[in-house]
């Protein structure tokens, strides 16, 4: 029987399963009710994986991240805690809307407004998670929750995060691979499995910008390995040159571009700079002239206006 088959219908430390919505290779999601909090969301660790120690302590740390990181765009998280089953779970608010990655994928390129609004958002849940030492590693759309109702983001997912006060054997409980996160989003910096910073999270928030603003990526990789080498090796696209017809003034293509730098020291100085320095840009006029042209636009106004004088 499948997990879907099994949990469906079960009650786990007061939790009725009402419904899966998500699953993973170690975990499910389902929709849930609970006497106290009303519908909420319920990850299970997958039952074969209860005696796996290293994935248990995985599965636990992702539920103490989320406890420690209270914001308004993070879902709250409500208790972890193993069932009489010997399940483990963990129970948070339930997010209303639909995943960004759906609704980006069939809305995109999205009016600029609503991006710098969604990128804002996601800005302050990320830096919430900083203030407390937590770098999230894996910001993707997949991982943010989105009501276009309300125009509200909810982060989701500290499965992979890690904390930056914590030892590096604690921290490499997260490494499942050579790299962690999801390549199309993750750093540069992040390819060589080792431990990275809060720019790390800039550079997935400007990819997901990036995305939400063009509906492309910033690299045109066909495959993981040319992505790798791409992102290793190559500048990303130019904004203005990642869909035919779409422009942005210089400044948004400024802006997204600093954030998706190569070096984490040559983006911005945290993702709220970044975010904020966004939403400054969206609403200039498209046609921004660059600084030098705007200075000879205004020494030629000059002349206009007392060229033809005669003292």
């Amino acid at each position: 029987m499948t997990t879907r088959d099994t949990l469906v219908g079960r009650t786990l430390a007061g939790y009725v399963l009402q419904q899966q919505i998500g699953e993973g290779g170690t975990s499910a999601v389902y929709r849930a009710h609970h006497p106290e909090h009303g519908q909420v969301a319920v990850k299970v660790l997958r039952e074969k994986l209860r005696q796996d120690r290293t994935a248990v302590e995985r599965f636990v740390r992702e539920a103490r991240f989320g406890e420690r990181v209270r914001h308004p765009n993070v879902v709250r998280t409500y208790e972890i805690g193993e069932a009489e089953s010997g399940l483990h779970f963990l129970a948070t608010e339930w997010a209303g809307g639909e995943l960004l990655e759906r609704y980006a994928k069939a809305n995109c390129p999205l009016p600029r407004d609503v991006v710098a609004d969604i990128v804002s958002q996601i800005a302050d849940a990320v830096q919430a998670a900083h203030r407390e030492g937590i770098v999230h590693r894996d910001l993707k759309p997949d991982n943010v929750m989105y009501d276009p109702a309300t125009r509200q983001v909810k982060l989701l997912d500290f499965g992979i995060a890690t904390d930056t006060g914590a030892d590096a054997q604690a921290q490499r409980l997260t490494r499942a691979g050579f790299f962690v996160g999801t390549l199309m989003y993750v750093a540069p910096e992040s390819l060589s499995g080792e431990l990275v910073g809060a720019a790390a999270d800039q550079y997935s928030l400007a990819t997901i910008t990036y995305f939400l603003l063009t509906a492309c990526l910033p690299y045109a990789a066909k495959s993981p390995r040319e992505m790798f080498t791409q992102l290793l090796s190559q500048p990303p696209i130019s904004l203005n040159k990642a869909r035919a017809g779409l422009t942005f003034n210089p400044e948004v293509e400024r802006v997204v571009m600093r954030g998706l730098a190569k070096k984490p020291e040559d983006r911005f100085p945290d993702v709220t700079a970044f975010a904020r320095a966004l939403r400054e840009a969206v609403v200039l006029p498209d046609e921004v002239l660059p600084p030098a042209e705007e200075e000879e636009g205004l020494l030629a106004r000059f002349k206009g206006l007392f060229g033809g004088r005669k003292s």
